[in-house]
């Protein structure tokens, strides 16, 4: 009796190992998946507004004057502790102006245009920084993620002491299991060093808050500003008296004239309308791959320094090169293009790497139709469900629930196909729906209005 309990015991304790592992999978599949598509954030924050009003640049005195007409618009709500002026750039020739209330594109002579209606895109970068979890949790998951799948990547080159040598070899029709293995070892050493880039920049992106929680607390008696100022530039000293609006036009026009090599891309109001306000311009710099370099204005214009994340301590370099070594954003549109091909292709090498692991359980005999069911579902069923969400943006407006819409899809799609018998073929039904969806949404998004 106590013989049977143990192997019950075991059986399910190997059935929740399972689980686990296939639920870790899931998300990093969904991960890598959302990163390939997030590649073109700016491209398709186009797609979803393409009658917002574009230029190549916007002068300073316009810059000013619809600063100054957004704050207007805001007088009798609670003060904006932020602004920030998106400045024209080659991805994203738009000037938007976001404050803790609004966000509005501006025409080329500074005056609003209308409301960003940006919704989707910013749901699909939420959906790969965080997988929609708020706060800290999510960023430290998806960080766990990238650690993960740097492990994994070392580990698969250790475990096949001949992948490298047989790199050029590939068996796709076989159907005893060596195909899929050879498609996963293929793909996986011709995308090594992008996994191990991008999984390292993604860990040090997701744990960044994590880590600056801990210097807070164990250097700077808990102020996280302060932690993170000896990397990206410290903020002024506060002043809340009243004072009039600080001189932004100023401050791009000192900035053109002592940095013309610098191409600002944004600017951020500090405490707006304050004594203590401050102005700072993030620039970028042609050939290298910093985001770009926080340069400092008090409210009148004048210069006060820059960060140094274009030539201070090494650390601070790397620190502001994980974001653009992460998303591809620093050689354009091929760069980005290459970047999407070769996160597709690390999406297959998690896809049949869990497969593989399926089909090694069921050869021992741990069959579990369940498992294999599941796992189709999150494979064919994540672009179902993203495709949803793009739909209702086209067919609901910017408005729509997609956080909602997204997970209700995938996991009524997962307890379907968990539930049916193995007779059904879940993982064909899901390919149709795939293809029917795309279909449909290609002209939908082409449509105009």
């Amino acid at each position: 009796m106590s013989q049977m309990m143990s192997r019950t015991l075991v059986q399910r304790g190997l059935s929740a190992h399972a689980a686990i592992g296939l639920l870790a999978s899931t998300l990093l599949y969904i991960v890598c998946l959302t990163g390939s598509v997030t590649v073109f954030y700016e491209e398709w924050q186009r797609i979803e507004q393409p009658d917002a009003p574009e230029m190549a640049r916007i002068a300073p005195e316009a810059v000013q004057a619809g600063i100054a007409h957004v704050l207007a618009a805001e007088k009798g709500r609670k003060a904006t502790g932020h602004l920030y002026v998106h400045l024209p750039t080659d991805a994203l020739p738009r000037t938007t102006v976001t404050t803790d209330h609004q966000a509005v594109h501006l025409d080329e002579r500074g005056d609003v245009a209308g409301r960003e209606l940006n919704g989707w895109s910013e749901f699909l970068l939420n959906l790969h920084y965080t997988l929609n979890i708020p706060g800290i949790v999510g960023l430290t998951l998806v960080g766990g993620l990238g650690v993960m799948m740097i492990a994994l990547s070392l580990t698969g080159v250790i475990a096949h002491p001949r992948i490298f040598r047989d790199a050029f070899r590939l068996r796709a029709r076989d159907r005893g299991g060596i195909g899929l293995a050879d498609w996963h070892n293929r793909l996986g050493v011709w995308t090594l060093p992008f996994a191990l880039a991008v999984a390292l920049t993604g860990a040090m992106i997701g744990l960044a808050t994590v880590n600056g929680y801990g210097l807070a607390r164990s250097f700077y008696k808990g102020d996280l500003e302060a932690a993170y100022a000896p990397i990206f530039g410290a903020e002024g000293r506060p002043d809340p008296k009243a004072a009039p609006l600080a001189d932004v036009a100023t401050a791009l026009r000192v900035m053109a004239g002592r940095f013309p090599d610098a191409r600002p891309s944004y600017v951020i109001l500090h405490e707006p309308g304050t004594a203590g306000q401050q102005v700072q311009i993030l620039a970028l710099h042609q050939r290298r791959l910093i985001y770009g370099e926080n340069y400092m204005f008090d409210r009148a214009g004048r210069y006060r320094g820059h960060a140094g994340l274009s030539d201070g301590a090494a650390g601070q370099q790397v620190a502001a090169s994980a974001y653009n070594l992460h998303f591809g954003n620093y050689g354009g549109l091929a760069v980005k293009i290459a970047y999407a091909l070769l996160g597709t292709a690390l999406t297959v090498v998690i896809a049949t790497g869990t497969s593989i692991w399926l089909g090694k359980r069921e050869r021992r005999g741990y069959r579990q139709p369940r498992l294999r069911q599941g796992w189709n579902a999150i494979v064919w069923g994540t672009g179902v469900a993203l495709a949803l969400t793009l739909l209702a943006r086209r067919c609901i407006g910017n408005e729509a629930p997609y956080m909602a819409i997204f997970w209700a899809a995938l996991a009524l799609m997962l307890a379907v196909s968990v539930a049916l018998p193995e007779r059904y073929r879940v993982r064909r039904a899901l390919q149709i729906a795939l293809a029917a969806c795309l279909t449909a949404l290609f002209p939908a998004m082409l449509l105009p209005g």
